[in-house]
């Protein structure tokens, strides 16, 4: 994995996935904010990190015993003992939460690992414990049987379907409240660029509307002169930073 730069993660923890999901439509990506999971944790800061997957079928009966998990190449337990260090683990779990992607002990072995985050269009077991974990968590609904009673892990870190996403290994993934967007990593730059620019301007229609503004002509900049005044604002919050950075 071509790891994202700290710089670049410092950005993308303060870009709502919001934001990114209007800046993928303009570039023809209409499909990318994974459907149906939801935040377990009580979230600080963006999850932020490079796609790493596991991919479950539905379980076959005589391959799937209990037993099944003493063997240490099993694809689940090796997932979660090669996810990368602040990468976040994605599950296919084929949009089937009636059994377990996983439990508490394979989520905290792999917050232990220094990953950043694990997201499955399933469900998890043992969620409350999950929850209070200082972790990134994403699920579609919690759910107590284990995964072996309808999956069956059979790849890592291969392209994957979750939550009706395409999700290919090194995408960058980045989850808030609202939920997980994935982002081609082929763009990821330019995606930063345009996302801050989007989160500036908002900002400024935010405080305008606070102040009693219309949205006609503002929000979209349809009149010409919001971009003059916009980049007026830019200029006096630029301004009022160095101040105080300077004192």
């Amino acid at each position: 994995m071509n790891k994202l730069s700290k710089e670049l993660k410092e950005k993308l923890y303060k870009i709502s996935t919001a934001t990114i999901a209007t800046c993928l439509y303009k570039r023809g990506l209409r499909n990318q904010f994974i459907q149906n999971v939801f935040s377990l944790s009580m979230l600080k800061k963006n999850m932020v990190g490079e796609a790493f997957t596991l991919r479950y079928i539905p379980a076959r009966e005589d391959l799937n015993p209990v037993s099944v998990f003493r063997d240490p190449k099993h694809p689940q337990r090796v997932a979660i003992e090669t996810c990368p260090e602040e990468a976040v683990l994605i599950i296919d779990s084929r949009k089937n939460a009636r059994a377990a992607s996983a439990g508490s002990i394979l989520v905290t072995r792999l917050m232990k690992r220094g990953a950043a985050g694990i997201v499955t269009d399933g469900g998890f077991r043992d969620s409350e414990e999950i929850a209070n974990l200082n972790f990134a968590s994403y699920h579609q609904k919690a759910s107590a049987p284990t995964n072996l009673t309808l999956h069956q892990a059979i790849d890592i870190n291969v392209p994957i379907g979750c939550g009706d996403v395409a999700v290919f290994p090194g995408d960058i993934v980045v989850g808030d409240k609202d939920g997980v967007i994935i982002i081609p990593q082929d763009i990821i730059n330019d995606v930063i660029l345009e996302c801050e620019e989007m989160t500036l301007f908002e900002d400024f229609v935010l405080e305008q509307v606070n102040n009693g503004a219309s949205i006609i002509g503002l929000y979209p900049p349809t009149n010409v002169q919001t971009f003059s005044v916009f980049e007026k604002w830019k200029s006096n919050k630029k301004s009022s930073y160095n101040t105080e950075n300077n004192r």
